[in-house]
């Protein structure tokens, strides 16, 4: 097998472990499996069961911005172990406050945030190292985490419900061990794999000559003098991305051309510092050493730290690929770098940051609820249900859920593709399509009064939900520039910190108020479609809203793209 081929099972070894480190990484979506049994162990109101689900939420949301610069400056191979100690961390003392049957609502809601952050903190890393390791076909690599973080919440309510049916107890202990372990064990395979050896043996020019073999390098020149002045590359930039932004593929060749015979002295020195060795009867070049020694994990520390988005630019092997880099970057989201201050005095970041706000807080409270929905419901149904069936009942709806976001992300992912290069149209349609379905979600919730049709109500939801959370991302690279993703979407994930606090609360007040308390100090609403619908009346009005906000973000940015098209047109004149 040859280093090659060590290197690339190396890599898919790799994104296996970041696949499964991602799978458990999205369980604070199945907290409405246990949450309701959970509450009437511990005599919660629906108030403070939602306070603790929130402390979840806002853990995985709230750090996006600090996880991201952890996990840029230590490597995403810290982060995944921090991760599943935090996740192991959180879980086991609701088992605890479980089984014990009592506990301090502060001290939950903490190892609650705890869960969060975990999560929040391994799925990055995950994400990243995909991207690092297929800088050529980085979608598809990141899909594959992305896609096990939404289907989370199905896997382990699947494996609860078939090893510990109705048993809240063993399947909080299922979450801590089983968040922990699949982390932990993912961690001793997550690597950065450097890209292949820019470096290519030359044949030699005489027989015999086996000392004297040289090696060129095939990157273009300003790749190569980059690296050799040690200049750290901007996050998300390619090695033309320094220069103007208008500069077209003559330019970068001519540039090219001219900066040949200056770096001639420099392709000699580092051709000659990495010759073959005269005792290797194999003619393997240190170069390819460096890249085994690295497919060992030797070289993680070094490459692990390297931009999310520049690998594929600094990767570059191929003679003719610089003409492919300078195409990408006449795109929009590698010509424009709006971050920091500039993005908050940017009309359209509020604008998104709203929409994101809106239909995210719609989406958590229903993830968050719909074991509320499915007790209330099936309590005014069939009075007789017992506690086992509910909580399966309860796992079910969470499954659909999780199915609904997975489908969503992939449904958003090609669909956005498809309005870009086939209709030309702009990918914020798709968040268009995602209010028209959580409108749809909401109306289903403020009629399904026979609970064997709730199934509407979460996979509507589930699916809206992925459907925003798979197109988003690509929104806001499209609008601020590919080279700050990783920080504007860390500000772009604050907004449904505050959003699902809002919603979530205003659902458990107006459940609490249909509910009532028993001798045992048990909280109940056996009022069906009432205990609840107060609260999918003003989630349906606020899907209207963000429809409305979408429409107006649409029409700014149309409006927007035309000036600009207009400026780079008088300037070439």
């Amino acid at each position: 097998m040859t280093v090659a081929d060590r290197v690339y099972n190396a890599r898919i070894v790799s994104s296996v472990a970041a696949t499964v480190i991602s799978l458990a990484c999205g369980t604070n979506y199945v907290y409405s499996a246990w949450a309701p049994q959970f509450a009437d162990k511990l005599l919660l109101s629906a108030t403070e069961s939602n306070l603790i689900g929130l402390a979840g939420n806002l853990g995985m949301y709230s750090m996006g911005v600090p996880v991201g610069m952890f996990v840029d400056s230590k490597g995403p191979r810290p982060a995944v172990i921090v991760g599943s100690i935090l996740l192991g961390l959180g879980y086991y003392p609701l088992h605890q406050a479980y089984d014990a049957g009592h506990g301090s609502v502060p001290w939950m809601c903490f190892v609650s945030y705890l869960t969060g952050l975990g999560g929040c903190m391994a799925f990055a890393a995950a994400v990243k190292t995909s991207a690092l390791n297929w800088p050529h076909h980085r979608g598809t690599a990141t899909a594959f985490p992305l896609a096990a973080f939404g289907l989370s919440a199905f896997f382990f309510a699947l494996i609860g419900s078939i090893f510990f049916p109705g048993s809240p107890s063993k399947f909080l202990m299922l979450l801590a061990y089983g968040t922990f372990g699949l982390t932990f064990v993912g961690f001793f395979f997550l690597r950065v794999l450097p890209p292949h050896s820019p470096y290519h043996a030359v044949p030699d020019a005489e027989p015999g000559l086996t000392d004297s073999r040289q090696l060129r390098r095939t990157a273009s020149e300003e790749s190569k003098a980059r690296a050799g002045r040690g200049l750290p590359s901007e996050p998300g930039t390619s090695p033309n991305a320094t220069t103007d932004n208008n500069t077209t593929t003559t330019t970068t060749i001519n540039n090219t051309k001219m900066t040949q015979d200056a770096s001639e002295q420099e392709r000699e020195d580092e051709a000659s510092s990495i010759r073959d060795p005269p005792s290797d009867p194999s003619g393997t070049t240190r170069a390819v050493d460096a890249a085994e020694e690295a497919a060992s994990g030797n070289r993680d520390g070094a490459d692990e730290t390297s931009s999310l988005l520049s690998q594929s630019s600094l990767s570059s092997s191929l003679p003719g690929e610089v003409l492919v880099q300078s195409s990408v970057d006449m795109d929009r989201s590698h010509r424009v770098d709006i971050r920091g201050l500039n993005l908050m005095k940017n009309i359209e970041f509020w604008q998104l940051f709203t929409i994101m706000g809106i239909l995210s807080g719609i989406g958590l409270m229903t993830i968050n609820n719909i074991g509320n929905d499915v007790t209330a419901l099936w309590k005014h149904y069939d009075d007789s249900i017992d506690d086992k069936t509910l909580v399966l009942r309860q796992q079910l709806h969470v499954s659909i859920l999780s199915i609904g976001s997975f489908s969503g992300r992939l449904l958003s992912g090609v669909g956005s593709d498809f309005l870009v290069k086939v209709l030309h149209a702009s990918r914020v349609w798709c968040l268009v399509v995602a209010s028209g379905i959580f409108s749809i979600a909401q109306i289903c919730a403020l009629n399904v009064t026979n609970p064997h049709l709730l199934g509407f109500v979460s996979g509507f939801s589930g699916l809206g939900y992925g459907f925003l959370f798979g197109v988003f991302p690509s929104i806001v690279a499209e609008s601020f520039g590919i080279h700050g993703l990783s920080q504007n979407w860390g500000f772009m994930t604050l907004s449904p910190v505050i959003s699902s606090n809002i919603f979530n609360l205003f659902y458990g007040t107006v459940f609490d108020a249909h509910s009532i308390i028993d001798k045992d100090g048990v909280s109940s609403c056996t009022e069906g479609l009432n205990c609840y619908w107060a609260a999918y009346v003003v989630t349906l009005g606020a899907c209207g809203l963000g429809l409305v906000v979408t429409l107006w973000v649409i029409w700014h940015q149309r409006k927007t793209r035309l000036a600009e098209s207009a400026g780079k047109g008088r300037a070439r004149e």
